[in-house]
């Protein structure tokens, strides 16, 4: 099931994506891993995201956007290959038809997971939204 979420899913929302970053992003450095993390940490309890739950309610992974662009997209590694960031992508779709997404050049199976959902390459920055050298992928997944 997917819901929106609520203040008391951040700190699991937390723990999903340290979880899905310490299994995705090793080419983090650690001082910018922990930069990352205290942006993280400020920003979840503010953000507004869609949530999978489980039977009993947990969430098991979670996305936020803005408007058409994804601004996250984190399951627990538990979770990967399972259908959960499928199934929170095609409510995004359904959300709002067209999306985009800025994914880690880095992260080549994050950059997998987009394109076998049909997003597309539209662009490349060198550096990441906070201007650190992690080059991003700009994909569209048309309407």
């Amino acid at each position: 099931m997917i819901r929106l979420g609520t203040a008391r899913d951040a700190l699991r929302n937390l723990e999903i994506w340290r979880r899905a970053v310490a299994a995705t992003h090793d080419f983090l450095s650690p001082g910018d891993l922990a930069r990352i993390d205290a942006l993280v940490a400020d920003w979840l309890p503010g953000a507004e995201p869609w949530v999978y739950v489980d039977q009993t309610d947990g969430p098991l992974g979670f996305t936020a956007l803005t408007g058409a662009h994804v601004d996250a997209l984190f399951v627990d590694p538990a979770r990967h290959g399972a259908g959960v960031g499928r199934a929170l992508m095609a409510h995004a779709r359904r959300l709002h038809g067209r999306l985009t997404v800025d994914v880690n050049e880095q992260n080549s199976r994050a950059v997998g997971f987009y394109e076998r959902l049909g997003f597309e390459r539209t662009g490349r920055s060198p550096t990441d939204g906070q201007g650190m050298p992690y080059p991003l992928l700009h994909m569209t997944w048309p309407a």
